[in-house]
């Protein structure tokens, strides 16, 4: 079976990901599969920076918008959808373009890896979920840092399922989620991929754009926005609302807290989880990194000489 061509665009969060992917779908006739694991839920559009219908330009957008809040999304069914997507795009004559900065998601896709989904401990799960609720999200981080470290820095202390999930395999089989997506990396590949990120030299860049954008948010809405999912019955403890910058608000709408203090709260979550993404990244040595803060152009020039002379075309 031939190998799928196949663009993928990395890196950390407001490095301006999604305009290139539009751009690279615009010239080379793709389409673009999100691998972000919030631009999955309705009605979470500003504090995700999901793109509207205007920054699209016309180019089809798959996974995203299409969950509700309160439904819980896995990595195995995320890999299973984005599979089928990209299988259409290609045998429409069109160029997947996948782009997302959550790097569990785009290794487990674009590496083949199974996920055996049966196993799981109800009491182990419910201990973990009461021990949560005792003493947070850290203390399960730091639990699950102790065995499997290379999985605890991607997570976020918000993401209580995804730590108890890890906990979960490894006190069950015995494996890390990290040994079993290393085995799992035996799976045939399937794709023909030119990885391209976005980086900065200077990561006080880096951070200031992560600020202008928490201030762009709340210039928006993000309060309003928060504050319908819950008069909508979204469930605070959900995952989706463990997402940064929702959480932050909820927990300021529920304690009476003033949205500047909440909004310092998640320009310094952000600022966290880009450190982390970066660290995930760089353990790919197939990136073609590229300085995001030069001028968009030749950020999208470089990316098409990138794509020209990858060989997946």
């Amino acid at each position: 079976m031939s190998l799928i061509p196949l663009v993928a665009v990395v890196g950390p969060t407001a490095s301006g990901k999604t305009k290139l992917a539009i751009d690279i779908a615009l010239k080379y006739g793709g389409e673009v599969v999100s691998a972000d694991s919030m631009q999955i839920y309705k009605g979470m559009d500003i504090g995700t920076a999901k793109p509207d219908k205007a920054e699209m330009r016309g180019v089809p957008h798959h996974l995203i918008d299409f969950l509700d809040v309160g439904t819980d999304y896995s990595v195995a069914q995320f890999v299973k959808d984005a599979h089928a997507a990209i299988q259409d795009i290609h045998s429409r004559g069109k160029l997947p373009v996948v782009a997302g900065g959550t790097g569990l998601y785009i290794d487990s896709l674009l590496n083949n890896i199974k996920f055996d989904e049966t196993v799981r401990d109800d009491k182990l799960r419910a201990d973990l979920e009461k021990l949560a609720a005792e003493k947070g999200g850290e203390a399960l981080l730091k639990m699950l840092e102790s065995f499997d470290p290379e999985t605890a820095s991607t997570l976020h202390p918000n993401n209580i399922k995804r730590i108890i999930r890890a906990i979960e395999v490894y006190k069950t089989t015995g494996k890390t989620m990290t040994e079993m997506r290393k085995r799992s990396r035996q799976s045939p590949q399937i794709y023909k991929t030119c990885f391209i990120g976005l980086n900065f030299k200077d990561r006080a860049e880096l951070y200031r754009r992560v600020e202008m954008r928490v201030d762009l948010m709340m210039e928006r809405g993000l309060e309003k926005e928060v504050r319908t999912l819950l008069e909508n019955g979204a469930d605070m403890d959900s995952t989706a609302m463990q997402a940064i910058g929702y959480k932050e608000i909820a927990e300021a709408i529920s304690k009476g807290e003033s949205m500047a203090e909440a909004a310092e709260k998640i320009k310094l979550a952000t600022r966290h989880y880009a450190k982390r993404q970066l660290t995930w990244f760089r353990r790919n040595k197939q990136i073609n990194w590229i300085e995001a803060s030069e001028p968009y152009e030749k950020i999208c020039q470089a990316a098409f000489e990138i794509i020209d002379k990858s060989g997946i075309l």
